[in-house]
């Protein structure tokens, strides 16, 4: 159903739509609409609506009729480009949102996408298995703690819809799962994702990573390459650490976001492009607007749905049940046998704070796969870890000492227990875990980074304002 009271514009949509098979009802008024909607047997599989109509705002409509439209996808198509009204649109549950005038080939590839997922709902295909309350597996993730019920709850929600996602979370929590999770339960699931680091690629090659190039666009193009956009092409495209992009580049994405659009480094045409756009950091992306190193408008294109992953000290039992899942898949894998983690062990396990949070978990317990004999694991496997038993009292830095040489002389992971880190500051503590990493990396800053789940660029600022040397890498 077309739902548009500017006649010349409706004819040339149903004309569009019509050369590509699909069958049309034109209505030019939400009065209209409601009969058709109501009629038996109507089946409308998709809704092109305008947001400003004779007797109604179309979004109002949108929210009134959310029930009856719950199976139905429904785009949005306004001369209004304001990034609010597309948030509110998607929020609402519209599957797309369009900005006049329509492109004939987008608007066709978007009612394509529309129709399959209205299918998909109406003949119940895309259904989870583990919708029950309280599942321990779901998608991917591991845990039936409330933070992570509510995860799994909005991935369910978000799944069927094309409104862009933006998650949050420290490292390690778990964000590209979460982003495979929503498109593989959506009705993308079968079609591509492709994932991006944008703090892993230099600045100078992001674009080309991202968008293509041409051959001869740039010194060392020798031939024509598709981008990562065209690449998920009917599928998710993931922006991992999106925060670490710069902001001549953030206007180019931005566009794309707007346009639906992509024009290849060295190109003169863009392309039609359908893509699903989930996007993630560590960071505070609030605080990087602030900052003015995070565009305002793109964030407000990007975080239509946010979704937060919880740290992993903030999910109770289901670090015992990370731990000994991880421990029997790494045993396994080396040809040898554990029992789960007894009570002591698994309290001292709960009572850790795991500032690398699942990541961190994930490596202990290959560690310990690999280093012990079996079928138990014992306290001996936490070197690292607050023993309440034998505490140890971390030296005082004064504040007088220098950043740069703070962290040289604490070596708590020499000692059995760990050092109480309440005599240090915040920013002591990231230092000793910063320089620890890149010790037992042997001085390669990528290799810490990609243990600490940050960019290697984010470690050369922190080490350059710590007055630190970074080696050559």
């Amino acid at each position: 159903m077309i739902i548009e009271d500017i006649a010349s514009l409706s004819i040339a949509y149903a004309g569009h739509l019509e050369t590509a098979g699909f069958r049309c009802v034109i209505v030019d008024n939400l009065a209209d609409a409601n009969i058709e909607l109501e009629r038996e047997n109507s089946g409308f599989s998709a809704v092109l609506l305008d947001l400003q109509l004779p007797d109604g705002n179309g979004l109002d409509w949108l929210e009134n009729n959310a029930s009856i439209l719950s199976e139905i996808s429904v785009i949005v198509a306004t001369a209004d480009g304001s990034i609010n009204r597309a948030i509110d649109a998607m929020r609402l549950g519209a599957y797309d949102f369009m900005v006049k005038p329509l492109s004939p080939t987008r608007l066709v590839t978007a009612m394509k996408g529309a129709v399959e997922v209205t299918k998909s709902v109406q003949a119940d295909v895309i259904q989870d298995p583990q919708a029950g309350s309280g599942t321990s597996d779901f998608a991917g993730f591991i845990g039936s703690s409330p933070p992570m019920q509510e995860v799994y709850h909005q991935i369910r929600n978000v799944a069927n819809s094309k409104a862009t996602v933006f998650i949050t979370g420290e490292s390690g929590t778990g964000k590209e799962v979460c982003a495979d999770a929503i498109h593989k339960s959506g009705p993308r699931g079968k079609k591509p994702f492709v994932a991006i680091n944008c703090g892993a690629i230099p600045e100078d090659l992001l674009e080309s990573e991202l968008f293509g190039h041409l051959k001869g666009s740039f010194t060392g193009a020798i031939t024509d390459r598709v981008g990562a956009v065209q690449a998920a092409h009917g599928g998710t495209l993931f922006l991992d650490e999106i925060c670490e992009m710069q902001l001549k580049l953030q206007v180019k994405l931005l566009r794309f976001l707007q346009t639906g659009t992509v024009q290849r480094v060295g190109a003169t045409k863009a392309e039609d492009v359908d893509v699903r756009i989930i996007c993630a950091t560590n960071r505070n992306p609030a605080e990087e607007v602030e900052q003015g190193r995070f565009r305002e408008d793109l964030f407000y294109r990007l975080a239509v749905v946010p979704i937060d992953l919880p740290p992993l000290r903030e999910r109770g039992g289901d670090i015992t049940l990370l731990a000994n899942s991880f421990l029997m898949k790494f045993a396994e894998e080396e040809g040898k046998k554990f029992l789960p983690l007894n009570a002591r062990l698994a309290e001292s396990f709960e009572r850790h704070n795991w500032p690398g949070n699942v990541r961190e978990l994930q490596n202990l317990m290959r560690r310990a796969a690999v280093m012990f004999a079996g079928p138990d694991l014992d306290s001996s496997i936490l070197p690292e870890f607050v023993d309440p038993a034998t505490p140890v009292t971390a030296r005082p830095v004064p504040a007088s000492e220098p950043v740069g040489e703070r962290a040289q002389p604490i070596a708590p992971e020499q000692r059995d227990g760990l050092s109480s880190f309440d005599d240090m500051t915040l920013e002591q503590i990231e230092q000793f875990f910063v320089e620890r990493a890149v010790r037992r990396c042997n001085g390669s800053l990528t290799k810490a980074a990609r243990q600490l789940g940050v960019s290697p660029s984010t470690l050369y600022r922190k080490r350059e304002k710590w007055n630190v040397a970074s080696p050559d890498i």
